[in-house]
């Protein structure tokens, strides 16, 4: 075998960096944050020894180092090494009531995309609103809104792109617009996908966006809110103020999400769609598109017609997921006394009413022809019956990691609370004890939005909620009014690919270079702001009354470590 040529050294180091740089990020973050290590154990303090744990998780979730899911089982090692948490309570912290939860909602989500619901639902929708470019930006961004209060945010976008991309191509064959930009306006290199035009954009970024928002609209929206659920709940037991399934869509609803989501939509017709502009570019390709909008609609009622008629299968789907909506909304309502209260010998959570359903899918058949079979008339089954739901479709398209990503994300805020961590972190803000309560909401949701841009929200959800739970007892506020609109803020991310999946997974599909979502984000992340800030200071003290003082319990809370 002839030597193989010798690669100057310069090039031997870059290429060395280009491909095995996660091996080498991974051994110096643990050696870059050590003095984090040294100073706890020297002056035996727990809280330093965990806030080295988690800059270490923190810089491994943005860099992604290692994998995330992989990154979260860090504290089951670590913290029982470092004397915080003993290794039982960690690890019951990885399958915990509001993480069964998630999983269910999982679980439901993939049920509706197993039996083709969830098309039926987006074709229907936008039938109804209606097919020139405007409104079918309104309606894709309206259903896919609704859809995410459902099923998770990346599954109700993935869903939602085949749908937007099979309009636009017919837009493009009818040439109402341009779907593509020129190679003049945006040259593309051979190999990648041509880029998509302004309006195209505009359709895509409403799709992500909506499915961010209506994430915030329900508990198992997204899983920044279960996480949230946990965390608040683990930190504060006796809190008066219950975070339940119907007061939490109460409180995110009206304003949150309806009023966020339509404002979104005005200004992406404003920037991307030529709204009181009609003699611009893009405005006379939109008036175009309306003149031309019963091409569309025969486009999408084709579609539609392709499904047939409403299944079997599908109903069934479809009276399960309004029973798990109702086991939830019903359980403990707040107002009047639910099934939880009466049925209630041990502690009921949310997790039986997702289950509930869940167990169902798995028992009841798509079809009943075998009725007939029991009273001897034909036709005879070859076979057996399919389930609802099939195992194995769930085994392969349920993202379990992030199981592990919701639970490291538990144990990390129990350790951080146990050893001392976050109240350390939270007396860092003392500062703004003598701020009004309105400015500091404002800055939580301020620093939510802006540390969120960079790394996944519900990592983000896991680090900075414990430090804001403390810091609401440092500045004498009640918790919920300071960690809920900034969880809410965490959720809404606009700008990067890597801040949330929906971002991801149209900036895939779509071939939209990062540079237009950031900066297609601008505007929508100062409503988010303003938004959230309205809906704390007033809407929310509404849902939640005993906001607007710092209560009893907190007090006792102040000197108390969680359970």
């Amino acid at each position: 075998m002839a030597e193989q040529e010798k690669m100057p050294p310069g090039k031997a180091i870059g290429d060395c960096c280009k491909f095995h740089w996660r091996g080498k990020v991974s051994i110096l973050i643990p050696l870059i944050t050590l003095p984090l290590f040294t100073h706890g154990l020297k002056e035996k303090m727990p809280e330093f020894l965990c806030l080295y744990l988690v800059a270490n998780m923190a810089l491994y979730w943005i860099t992604e180092a290692i994998p995330l899911y992989l990154t979260s089982l860090l504290p089951i090692v670590f913290l029982p090494l470092f004397g915080i948490l003993g290794s039982n309570h960690v690890c019951q912290l990885y399958f915990s009531d509001t993480l069964v939860m998630f999983l269910g909602g999982l679980i439901i989500a993939l049920s509706i995309e197993y039996c083709n619901l969830h098309q039926r639902i987006a074709l229907g929708t936008i039938l109804i609103v209606g097919c020139s470019p405007r409104r079918l930006h309104f309606g894709l961004t309206v259903v896919t809104c609704f859809i995410s209060l459902w099923i998770s945010n990346s599954a109700a976008t993935a869903m939602m792109c085949p749908i937007v991309k099979a309009v636009l191509t017919e837009m493009e064959a009818q040439k109402i617009f341009k779907v593509f930009k020129t190679q003049e306006e945006e040259p593309v290199e051979e190999g990648e996908k041509p880029h998509p035009s302004t309006i195209s954009m505009s359709f895509y970024f409403g799709v992500a966006y909506a499915a961010t928002v209506g994430g915030c609209g329900t508990l198992i929206g997204t899983g920044t809110n279960l996480v949230f659920k946990g965390l608040y709940e683990t930190r504060f037991p006796d809190s008066k103020e219950v975070v339940d399934f119907p007061i939490y869509m109460g409180y995110a609803i009206p304003i949150v999400v309806i009023v966020n989501v339509a404002l979104v939509w005005f200004f992406m017709q404003i920037t991307h769609m030529g709204l009181f502009r009609p003699k611009s570019k893009i405005g006379q390709e939109v008036k175009a598109g309306s003149e031309n909008k019963d091409v569309v609609k025969a486009v999408v009622q084709e579609r539609y017609k392709n499904l047939g008629r409403m299944t079997c299968h599908e109903i069934q789907v479809t009276i399960l997921f309004i029973l798990m909506i109702v086991l939830l909304f019903t359980r403990k309502p707040g107002f009047v006394k639910g099934w939880g209260d009466f049925l209630n010998a041990k502690a009921i959570g949310s997790s039986g009413g997702v289950m509930c359903p869940v167990v169902l899918l798995f028992m009841l058949p798509t079809q009943y022809t075998f009725f007939k079979y029991c009273c001897g008339q034909p036709p005879f089954p070859g076979r057996t019956m399919d389930a609802l739901l099939s195992w194995v479709f769930v085994h392969r398209n349920t993202p379990f990691g992030l199981c592990f990503l919701l639970g490291g994300g538990f144990a990390l805020a129990e350790g951080s609370v146990v050893s001392g961590m976050a109240k350390m972190l939270g007396d860092g803000m003392k500062f703004a004890e003598t701020w009004p309560p309105y400015l500091v909401v404002g800055l939580t949701i301020v620093m939510g939005i802006f540390c969120t841009a960079f790394s996944s929200n519900v990592a983000i959800c896991n680090i900075l909620i414990p430090v804001f739970c403390e810091m609401a007892l440092v500045v004498k506020i009640h918790p919920l009014l300071l960690t809920m609109p900034s969880m809410l803020a965490i959720s809404l991310a606009y700008h990067l690919p890597v801040s949330t999946p929906a971002n991801a997974i149209i900036c895939g599909y779509a071939g939209i270079k990062t540079k237009y979502l950031a900066i297609a984000g601008i505007i929508p992340t100062i409503i988010a702001i303003a938004v959230l800030w309205v809906n704390a200071i007033s809407w929310g003290f509404l849902i939640f009354p005993g906001t607007k003082e710092y209560p009893e319990w907190a007090k006792d809370s102040e000197t108390t470590a969680a359970p």
